[in-house]
């Protein structure tokens, strides 16, 4: 049986962004520690034009925001030999603000809103205060357990 975990990080801006090497080792990590087989899924690095856009034609929220998942299992009509999980986009210009406003690298926040967008596409959710804990807690084991912490915590990015 082969094992396929497939995920492509595109990145749809002009600029060069160097952290997206490390974001694709924290993704195989991620789905290693997940124990995560046979899925297949996008990261798409965009401006905040685009993220906009995104917000206002699908959840009909005309504003900028970091991160957005399009969960393709949420249509369950869909059935594969393996898991289309579908598509994490993340607005750069809302990481880079989002890293200076927390004190923190850009590394560390495009680290935090990629395993925040595989948990959305994984089934978790932040609408009540239960599921936000559990999600929450379970980007915080991922990215601790990799060695990307918050500030003034021993890890990669401090």
């Amino acid at each position: 049986m082969v094992i396929l975990n497939y995920f492509e990080i595109i990145n749809e801006t002009s600029e060069k962004i160097e952290e997206l090497d490390e974001i694709r080792k924290l993704i195989d990590y991620a789905l290693s520690h997940e124990k995560l087989d046979d899925v297949e899924f996008n990261i798409i690095i965009v401006d905040n034009n685009k993220i906009r856009e995104l917000n206002r034609d699908y959840r009909k929220i005309d504003r900028e925001t970091d991160v957005i998942s399009f969960a393709l299992e949420d249509n369950m009509t869909i059935k594969l030999d393996h898991r289309m999980l579908g598509d994490i986009y993340i607005s750069i210009d809302k990481a880079r603000l989002q890293a200076v406003e927390y004190n923190h690298s850009l590394l560390r926040e495009l680290a935090f809103l990629s395993i925040h967008g595989l948990l959305h596409l994984l089934g978790y959710d932040h609408m009540s205060s239960d599921e936000e804990k559990i999600m929450f807690d379970k980007q915080k084991e991922i990215l601790d357990s990799y060695g990307i912490k918050r500030e003034n915590e021993q890890g990669k990015d401090c």
